[in-house]
């Protein structure tokens, strides 16, 4: 388990394995969410790095017939 500090500024560094990893750059958004007792930080991405994520995908799923 990796651990931070928080600075007297309130701030904290991610560590360079997460900052790999997850392909973070520095001044790339991320949304921060308060869940229960815990902090989660969300990377934020441009819709257009999403093109073709879904390129290649199987469609041919069993649908009912009337979602045809």
């Amino acid at each position: 388990m990796t651990t931070v500090k928080i600075s007297p500024k309130y701030q904290v560094v991610i560590p360079k394995e997460i900052r790999r990893r997850l392909k973070l750059k520095p001044g790339q958004t991320l949304q921060i969410l308060e869940f229960r007792d815990r902090i989660e930080f969300i990377p934020l991405t441009n819709i257009r790095d999403a093109r073709g994520m879904l390129k290649g995908i199987d469609t041919s799923v069993d649908r009912e017939g009337d979602r045809i």
